[in-house]
């Protein structure tokens, strides 16, 4: 039997099966969401120039408290083609040029024209250089902006276009091979006979990795003979090949003597985790293979600790583990097992409550979930008000 491994030993020993992908360069639009395979650095300065922070006028500072005679408008993309001058001021709007000559913005809340006359009316004491945003103020040409292996967010992606890249390098997509595996499984929807079921896993996974760059292989449901298994798996051609169920002991797990079958090396199997102990991985010529147990609360849980974690680590994440933060217990928990507990909880009144059935095969109560508590091997007891990990679920 083989000995339990922990979570963090898992990980790493997943992530050293392979190194990320090739890198590309794609367009901005189609870059969200992965991962940056080189430096990005500005290539320009933001702001370019002095800009105004507020709607009001553009004067000199040495020129307080005024009056100023208004002498032209600048607006965003339409700069005031003069200059300020002692005793000068320009109407200016938010994100326009600052004129040359002015160095202060005087907010039109704290401003009164007497036609082309302007003085100024705010009770505050005037501020030197105010509302003004100055040039590089953001980022000067040059400054580095986004690191190798950081997640290219919405912010990022705005923070790369308004530097002047149009393109951005990154890992290319990888390639996803999804298999369940048993015979008393039938696709969703259709007819069943006595002791089938519908195969859940499947769109799970598939739901679970959209957000990810990913493209999906969908191998259906693979039937427990050796053979139809050894066959199916010599034939993928993919990055990653997620199989879910017969990766137990029983007669009719057969997934690990099927890929061993095709040559693959299994590295490691049975992690210390509950639910889903029965989990491996290995290669198969240049594909990593994961083995999901069959319940789908099982396959949930080491799908998020694993699977999901080897695509981000493909795609060049520096980072790829999902992180954990702390929350609040809304109730006692007796001390912990030799495994590492996900339990399934919900947020209700500032605190996490744990759902009072976990078995493994109950969606119902996953899908009810909005957290797992995460608990480490032998834990003591814990007490209502005492500070957990949890791990946020979509």
């Amino acid at each position: 039997m083989a000995e339990l491994i922990s979570i963090a030993q898992a990980q790493q020993r997943l992530f050293a099966l392979a190194d990320p992908v090739a890198v590309e360069q794609v367009p901005l639009r189609e870059a969200a969401g992965r991962w940056a395979a080189e430096p990005v650095a500005a290539l320009r300065t933001q702001p370019e120039l002095p800009l105004s922070a507020m709607d009001g006028y553009a004067i000199r500072f040495a020129d307080l408290p005024g009056p100023w005679r208004l002498i032209g408008e600048s607006a965003a993309g339409r700069p005031f083609a003069g200059v300020i001058r002692p005793g000068d001021a320009a109407r200016i709007f938010t994100g326009a040029a600052l004129p040359d000559g002015a160095d202060t913005i005087l907010i039109q809340e704290e401003a009164r024209r007497d036609g082309t006359r302007l003085l100024r009316d705010g009770a505050g004491p005037p501020v030197a250089g105010a509302h003004v945003r100055v040039a590089g103020l953001d980022f000067r040409d040059g400054d580095p902006l986004i690191a190798p292996g950081e997640h290219l967010t919405p912010a990022r992606i705005a923070l790369a276009a308004i530097a002047g890249h149009a393109i951005l390098p990154v890992h290319r997509r990888i390639r996803v091979a999804i298999a369940a595996t048993g015979d008393e499984l039938r696709p969703p929807g259709a007819p069943l006979a006595p002791g089938q079921l519908p195969e859940s896993n499947g769109a799970m996974l598939a739901a679970m990795l959209a957000p990810l760059p990913v493209d999906l292989i969908d191998l259906g449901i693979l039937p427990d003979r050796i053979d139809a298994l050894t066959a199916a798996f010599a034939a993928v051609d993919a990055d990653l090949l997620v199989t879910t169920g017969g990766a137990s002991v029983g007669d009719h797990d057969l997934v690990r003597p099927a890929l061993e079958a095709t040559g693959a090396k299994i590295d490691f199997w049975r992690v210390a985790v509950r639910p889903g102990k029965p989990i491996m991985a290995g290669r198969m010529r240049d594909t990593v293979v994961i083995g999901l147990p069959g319940n789908p609360v099982s396959a949930h849980v080491t799908a998020l600790l694993f699977v999901l974690p080897m695509v981000a680590h493909l795609s060049g994440a520096a980072d790829p583990l999902p992180r954990t933060r702390s929350a609040t217990l809304g109730h006692d928990l007796p001390p912990g097992g030799p495994r590492a507990d996900h339990l399934r909880a919900v947020h209700r009144d500032g605190r996490v409550h744990v759902a009072q059935v976990q078995d493994s095969s109950m969606l119902r109560t996953l899908a009810a979930s909005d957290c797992l508590i995460v608990r480490p091997p032998h834990v003591p007891a814990s007490s209502a008000g005492d500070s957990v990990e949890i791990l946020d679920l979509f």
